[in-house]
């Protein structure tokens, strides 16, 4: 019966013992006992026995050199360096090459500041479905009380980013989670001093503009080193109860809007032509003012030169005003002249009646 050998049996008789050293592992001992021989004449300086001062001086040297070197470090374009010494916020660097004390004494963190973040406030946006995402109300978010006590349903977004990195990762502890909380805050105090229909439908830029001006003092005053580069509102709704009412009433200033746009127009257009017929009766009022005025002038010079003609023979002057009355009497009636000594009446020719019939018949 043969007896099967266990492979920690080192039985020169087997030569196919996988724990038995080989020829290469011979080698392999040969070539570290020189490795080993190598560095013990360097350590000793070249001398059996002794150990080397210079040799030592030399590997101290290189390991101190290569110790300093490891204090140079790269800022990217896009990130700040933030130096840490023994683990205090020293100081800040810019983007480029620069030099920290070694480690342990320094360390250096490079935190991405050109990133934009976003916070979703009063919703979630849930995964696209179909090609559209659905967000997600958050009830103890978008609840907040306006100006003139009514409630109102908003859902907004704020994108910020690192201006200061040594703020930013030392002063706060959850930088999410604080501009939340601020920016909640700020944006109820904006809708806070504004009426809610300003909000739905007239004015949300400016509700905007003043969350985001409150929101970065806020955080300026927390020193925490982030910038604020937009609040914007993405719903402003009355609640669900009430939304009828408050769609009637935007209809209702609709119809205001456009009536009073209608009423501009019919004033833009009533008025100039008031204004034109008003120029044209005060230009005739003057033409008759000044045509009165001459007449009357003229009217006072004659009766003037009539008056010292008159004053110089009464009798003359009188005459002729009496004739001239009666010709202005009867040139404007029919006349029959009787003469006594014709006995009876005197056949002329009758020229203005047949003056009159021409311009009838014409």
């Amino acid at each position: 019966m043969t007896r099967r050998k266990s492979p920690w049996d080192n039985s020169n008789d087997d030569d196919n013992n996988p724990w038995q050293p080989q020829q290469g592992g011979e080698d392999m001992e040969a070539l570290l006992r020189k490795s080993q021989s190598k560095v013990r004449r360097i350590m000793n300086g070249g001398r059996r026995g002794r150990v080397g001062k210079k040799g030592v001086l030399g590997i101290a040297a290189v390991l101190v050199l290569l110790w300093i070197l490891t204090g140079f470090y790269q800022v990217q374009p896009q990130e700040q360096g933030v130096v840490l010494r023994f683990g205090k916020y020293a100081y800040t660097t810019a983007p480029g090459l620069h030099y920290h004390l070694p480690y342990p004494i320094e360390t250096v963190l490079t935190p991405n500041v050109s990133r934009e973040n976003r916070i979703e406030i009063g919703f979630r946006s849930e995964p696209v479905r179909r090609g559209r995402a659905f967000p997600r109300d958050i009830q103890s978010e978008n609840i907040a009380l306006t100006g003139d006590e009514n409630i109102v349903e908003v859902n907004f977004t704020v994108t910020w980013k690192v201006k200061n990195a040594g703020d930013y990762l030392f002063n706060i502890r959850d930088p999410e989670a604080t501009v939340r909380t601020a920016a909640e805050s700020a944006m109820r105090d904006s809708i806070g001093v504004t009426p809610i229909m300003e909000i739905i439908a007239d004015d949300r830029k400016g509700v905007q503009e003043r969350a985001e001006k409150t929101l970065q003092a806020l955080l300026d005053r927390y020193k925490a080193g982030i910038a604020v580069t937009s609040v914007q509102l993405t719903k402003a709704d009355a609640p669900v109860q009430v939304i009828d009412a408050f769609n009637d009433v935007q209809r209702a200033k609709a119809d205001k809007e456009r009536l009073s746009n209608e009423a501009e127009a019919y004033r833009n257009d009533i008025l100039p032509r008031a204004r034109g017929d008003a120029s044209r009766i005060i230009s005739e009022a003057e033409a008759y003012k000044s045509r009165v005025i001459d007449q009357a002038k003229g009217d006072t010079a004659r009766f003037n030169a009539v008056l010292e003609e008159y004053l110089k023979d009464k009798e003359v002057v009188a005459r002729r005003m009496y004739l001239e009355a009666m010709e202005d009497v009867y040139g404007h009636v029919d006349k029959v002249i009787v003469d006594k000594k014709v006995g009876g009446v005197v056949p002329y020719l009758p020229l203005p009646e047949i003056s009159k019939k021409q311009e009838k018949a014409q």
